[in-house]
């Protein structure tokens, strides 16, 4: 395996080439170093922010994402029932007659996988409620890693 000193993936040879390290590193499994376990993890972090900075989607209507998770998921109207509870709240929701609320938007969420943001019409941009976000998580497991890398 290469060695590569982690950094910020500025470009989409750097992505491509971290992305293959990770593989790598994944393909082996619970074979790996303290070192290279934690190398693994800081690898996900910079290639998911490389990520999200260059293909973030653009923001969906609420409806728009029901409508597109229900063509991908091959459902129906009558699927969604429990989710929504009757037949004529799936019907008044996709109509555009009603607004999603918060109950149903929790289970959307739970039921589907994604995001509640979504379905409120905001995009996903990780967890910054304490607003640390990517940077010093990547930074947290940088500096142990860089140690025992050069020690």
């Amino acid at each position: 395996m290469r060695r590569v000193p982690p950094k910020v993936i500025r470009t989409e040879e750097e992505n491509e080439a971290y992305s293959e390290i990770l593989y790598e590193l994944d393909r082996r499994g619970t074979k790996l170093t303290a070192a290279e376990k934690q190398l693994a993890e800081l690898l996900t972090l910079l290639i998911e922010d490389f990520e999200e900075r260059h293909y973030r989607l653009p923001r969906a209507k609420p409806i728009e994402v029901l409508r597109f998770l229900m063509e991908q998921h091959q459902l129906l109207q009558k699927d969604l029932a429990d989710v929504f509870g009757t037949p004529s709240v799936v019907s008044e929701v996709l109509n555009g007659k009603r607004q999603l609320n918060r109950e149903q938007i929790a289970r959307l969420s739970a039921v589907s996988g994604v995001t509640g943001n979504v379905f409120l019409g905001r995009e996903h941009r990780g967890d910054r409620r304490g607003g640390s976000g990517p940077v010093l998580k990547v930074l947290a497991l940088l500096v142990p890693l860089v140690a025992i890398l050069l020690g």
